[in-house]
């Protein structure tokens, strides 16, 4: 029995430091940037709701989706029709191809 609780807690205390490393992995500074170069600020803020949800509110719904990531990524580049106002139109991608850069900002998007 004791064998079994110390085998949970090296399981959660090794997730926990894989979280913080993720966490600190992201480029937090790189990805403001980009989001502001694509005028994501424009519909959206960091904690409060203006003609879209904030990143917060957006973070907490997909929180625990196992396609959460991806459905971020869908959502940031491929212009998906959103509702504004009562009227649909497209959402604006992200300026640019690099993977890494849209990962990172995805990544930022769900730690807030």
């Amino acid at each position: 029995m004791h064998l079994t609780r110390m085998t949970v807690a090296v399981a959660a205390t090794m997730m926990l430091t894989a979280a913080m490393a993720h966490a600190a992995s992201v480029d937090e500074a790189a990805a403001r940037a980009l989001m502001k170069e694509s005028d994501c600020f424009k519909c959206h803020s960091m904690t409060r709701e203006k003609d879209g949800p904030s990143y917060k509110e957006i973070s907490k719904k997909l929180k625990g989706k196992p396609n959460a990531e991806q459905e971020l990524y869908k959502h940031l580049t491929t212009n998906p029709t959103v509702k504004v106002d009562g009227k649909e139109e497209k959402h604006k991608s992200l300026d640019t191809k690099d993977e890494a850069a849209i990962k990172n900002v995805v990544q930022f998007i769900l730690a807030q």
